[in-house]
């Protein structure tokens, strides 16, 4: 008989996942939020260019919404840009707010809307469950299959020079996430296959997560493997391929609903230090430190990747660790296949870094706890050494 462990899951209460969803958003927000007069659209200076938000603002505005674009987000998003974006959007009397991007813009989009809902300073946020006050109506709109950061209650800030610090509380769930994949067809086949994989490794660490391992967020990871692993390759060699776009983007959301209750461990700890030192995308250094963590996690993790390879891998036949292995290795060769870079020589990154990056990830404990197998210093420098 399965004994049950006590476990709590959240979610946001509104998906909608319909292609050209986006073009009629101020219908779909005059509907579900008939009080809302004062919209700002958060999204960054590149997705702006692509002009794929004008369509959405024109339907806000034929719906009567006043709306203020707010494109200032860059990657990595330093606490002054948030602060500044929430001062303007406070001085225009906002009260809705849209992410409209990748999950910076989306991360951004709920601490703005978070400041707004009350008197609190960003600063007494950091951490677990600080969030004091409500926040205004939020929406979410991705427009990457990664982060799934839309129904997530996460939000990553660059807090000094490389140094970044987690919101997590759960006013950051939003009212309501679309998935439109009209928003994902001009990215990059190199954007398309680092986001995929971030999405991947959501599932992956959910489901191997310490602590709070749970039936559902288990279902949401293995249905999030079945949808990334059949479309990713598919999507970065055909661009305009929409309904693989689409189920990239719902692969990538119930990642996200799996992690943000499943949390994620090692993979994104030794990743954040690439990223906030080098500025290396948040994808690209989960997938180069993937394969490297996968391994080392064997000892403890392997009845589960097994489990997983038979979603990623089927091909992959034998004993309990012939198929963890050809996890690993199905990881491996995705990466390869997609045409991302695979070493951190190749972003930068040289050996007299590894004792810095090691002592960076040891600060990631919220990350670190979580994780199958525990990571010393020792550990973290090696898995880098393996990655150079």
């Amino acid at each position: 008989m399965h004994t049950f462990h006590s476990f709590g899951f959240s979610t946001v209460p509104h998906i909608l996942c319909e292609l050209g969803a986006a073009q009629r958003l101020g219908p779909l927000i005059a509907d579900r939020f008939p009080a809302a007069r004062n919209a700002l659209l958060v999204t960054d200076a590149g997705f702006l260019k692509t002009g794929l938000v004008d369509a959405p603002v024109a339907s806000l505005k034929s719906a009567g919404l006043n709306v203020c674009v707010c494109a200032d987000v860059v990657a990595d998003p330093p606490e002054a840009v948030v602060l500044k974006a929430a001062a303007t959007a406070r001085a225009d009397q906002i009260d809705i707010v849209i992410g409209l991007g990748g999950g910076s813009s989306m991360d951004v989009a709920k601490l703005i809307a978070v400041l707004l809902g009350s008197e609190q300073d960003l600063k007494s946020m950091y951490g677990i469950g600080n969030v004091s006050g409500g926040r205004l109506p939020l929406v979410q709109i991705p427009t990457t299959a990664g982060t799934g950061s839309e129904v997530t209650p996460i939000s990553i800030v660059t807090t000094g020079a490389i140094t970044k610090m987690g919101v997590v509380s759960p006013q950051l769930y939003a009212d309501l996430a679309i998935l439109d994949a009209e928003l994902t067809v001009g990215l990059p086949a190199r954007v398309t296959a680092a986001t995929g994989i971030d999405a991947m490794v959501h599932a992956i660490e959910a489901y191997t997560t310490r602590l709070k391992k749970n039936p559902l967020s288990d279902m949401l990871a293995r249905q999030a493997l079945t949808l990334l692993s059949a479309n990713l390759v598919a999507t970065c060699e055909d661009g305009s391929n929409l309904a693989g776009r689409q189920a990239m983007l719902v692969g990538a959301m119930l990642a996200g609903q799996s992690f943000a209750n499943a949390p994620c461990a090692a993979v994104h700890a030794l990743a954040y230090p690439i990223g906030g030192i080098f500025h290396v995308p948040h994808g690209l250094s989960n997938a180069l430190i993937l394969p490297h963590v996968l391994r080392f996690n064997l000892p403890e993790a392997a009845t589960l990747y097994a489990e997983l390879a038979e979603i990623a891998a089927p091909q992959i036949q034998g004993s309990m660790e012939a198929r963890a292995e050809g996890l690993i290795a199905a990881m491996k060769d995705i990466a390869h296949r997609v045409g991302i870079e695979t070493r951190l020589q190749q972003v930068g990154i040289a050996a007299s870094d590894l004792d810095r990056l090691a002592d960076d990830a040891m600060l990631q404990t919220r990350l670190l706890t979580n994780n199958p197998r525990v990571v010393t210093r020792t550990d973290a420098r090696a898995i880098y050494q393996a990655a150079l």
